[in-house]
């Protein structure tokens, strides 16, 4: 198995933000229990409509460009201005997030490997330092939770979404903007077994979940 699956899956039971080095008093602020639930309402809308037209404002077009512009752009107000700029009028869009500053600012404040603060980080540092572990059992996720897959030299990052799963391939070309929405009977059935979410695919890690919420 490869050393950075061996260094991730000794962290798989410790919770995200008590990781060494981080005390108590300087963990990040956490979602409540209302405010989690919408902000899956709002990051599900935000992938979604990733898939049906790409905001030009996402400039990272890979795996953990997704889950960090979609974070980012639900932790912030959904004014007028936004849902016009994002095509929405007249869409139902789930209730407004009420944040406090300081979770506001979980947009761009991501724990690095390094343990600095960044608003740029890879699909392994998501992962690793931002996120926890839930299990492998498809069943056991809510939307919003993190597919991890470590292929060796690469990880992936694919997306719950409550009744499938999108991700972003990390490849762009004038054809094709690299996003994928499949089922999870499409992908249990992938003919390259290496991106089954399946408990016997030693390249599936499992499932996470954003450690704020």
């Amino acid at each position: 198995m490869k050393r950075v699956t061996l260094l991730l899956l000794s962290l798989l039971w410790q919770p995200a933000m008590a990781l060494e080095g981080i005390s108590q008093d300087e963990a990040p602020p956490t979602l409540s229990a209302e405010q989690s639930r919408l902000f899956r309402a709002w990051f599900v809308q935000i992938v979604s409509e990733q898939i049906r037209r790409p905001s030009p404002r996402w400039q990272h077009r890979d795996c953990a460009g997704l889950v960090r512009f979609a974070v980012a752009d639900t932790l912030r107000e959904h004014d007028e201005r936004w849902i016009g700029a994002n095509g929405l009028q007249g869409r139902k869009l789930p209730p407004q997030l009420q944040l406090t500053p300081q979770q506001q600012a979980l947009r761009q404040s991501w724990r690095d490997i390094d343990g600095e603060k960044k608003a740029f980080v890879t699909a392994l540092a998501l992962i690793q330092e931002n996120s926890h572990f839930i299990g492998k059992e498809i069943n056991s996720a809510e939307p919003g939770d993190l597919l991890f897959f470590d292929q060796g030299d690469e990880q992936h990052l694919m997306i719950w979404m409550g009744s499938y799963i999108a991700y972003h391939t990390g490849r762009v070309t004038p054809q094709d903007n690299g996003l994928r929405a499949v089922t999870v009977a499409q992908l249990t059935q992938w003919k390259d077994t290496r991106w089954q979410p399946v408990g016997n695919n030693p390249n599936f890690i499992g499932l996470f979940r954003l450690g704020f919420l």
